[in-house]
């Protein structure tokens, strides 16, 4: 899980920071986002403190109806040691209240220009992004067709030259040598570069390239959902390798599964094609076309008519 801080979201949204400077360094660990409206109107028993509060007309609106001694209560309380920060939208001012004990507590108040609820959703995203469990897996992740394809495989099987030839059939690189995953709801995969490693490529012989300078701002993408695993490995004439499709073989990642491929690599075969139709093929599953099971239902029937007719004619 990646560290947020309040100064992340600040240079995020681009947010006014009007005051409590000295707690803008403070983490945010959670990513839900709390309206404190109950607690305006006093009710703190289930006052999720650790959260980002965010203030909008409602909050602010009620919040001037209170009386003077209403008004410090509420802030008092609502500055707990644990809060990370104050957003107020539709840039409002901040009141008087909650500057006094947000500077005396070390609490940052940030200002936005943005719709409450429009700039709540938008900080929900970006905080379950960076807070979701991550792991790194060595690999190459490539955006093949809208497929986000993680090419994985032993040191030096080709994993990178293949991805360089895919870039160079059209496709988009994302990730080389280490991609960083974050699973940011069930089943659902982001991948992404380190930041040291974005737009690059290693291959052997030739050395580190910069994917956008030299193929353009459509060779690259800064992150991608993954979607299949295609594994890479030496071709081993011992082994039997699946010839129809049929079964499908299965990787997890974090807690979510993803179709996994073995793909044997020996000379003059073509990778980078083998990937585009694995990509493609795995779209068409997804709109309900299965060639292989296609396959295997009319190759069944026909042994089953076959039979049939053995049957009859014996009985003739």
């Amino acid at each position: 899980m990646s560290i947020v801080t309040v100064k992340d979201v600040q240079e995020r949204f681009g947010l006014e920071l009007l005051g409590g400077h000295a707690g803008i360094d403070r983490r945010i660990e959670v990513s839900d986002i709390s309206r404190p409206g109950l607690e305006m109107a006093g009710y703190f028993d289930f006052y999720p403190a650790s959260r980002v509060q965010l203030l909008g007309k409602t909050e602010l609106s009620f919040f001037y109806r209170l009386t003077a001694a209403e008004r410090v209560d509420r802030m008092e309380r609502l500055c707990s040691p644990d809060t990370p920060a104050f957003i107020i939208a539709h840039q409002m001012e901040c009141p008087e209240e909650l500057m006094a004990v947000a500077e005396e507590r070390n609490i940052a108040i940030l200002q936005t220009d943005s719709a409450t609820t429009r700039f709540s959703g938008m900080l929900t995203n970006f905080l379950e992004g960076r807070l979701a469990p991550m792991t790194t897996v060595h690999g190459v992740l490539v955006d093949v067709y809208g497929i986000g394809v993680l090419i994985t495989g032993k040191s030096g099987v080709g994993k990178s030259e293949t991805a360089l030839e895919l870039v160079k059939r059209g496709h988009r690189l994302v990730a080389d040598d280490a991609v960083e995953i974050r699973q940011v709801a069930k089943n659902v995969l982001i991948g992404n570069p380190p930041k040291i490693l974005r737009h690059m490529l290693e291959i052997r012989g030739v050395g580190i390239i910069d994917m956008m300078t030299l193929f353009g701002a459509s060779a690259v993408k800064d992150d991608k959902r993954v979607l299949m695993v295609v594994d890479l490995e030496v071709w081993d004439p011992e082994k039997i390798y699946d010839r129809l499709g049929i079964d499908e073989e299965k990787m997890k990642i974090i807690d979510s599964e993803l179709t996994k491929l073995t793909v044997p690599v020996r000379p003059g075969r073509n990778l980078s094609v083998i990937i585009e139709v694995a990509a493609m093929d795995y779209r068409m599953k997804r709109l309900g076309i299965n060639a292989a099971e296609a396959f295997s239902k009319k190759l069944d029937a026909a042994i089953h008519d076959e039979t049939t007719k053995s049957d009859i004619e014996g009985i003739e």
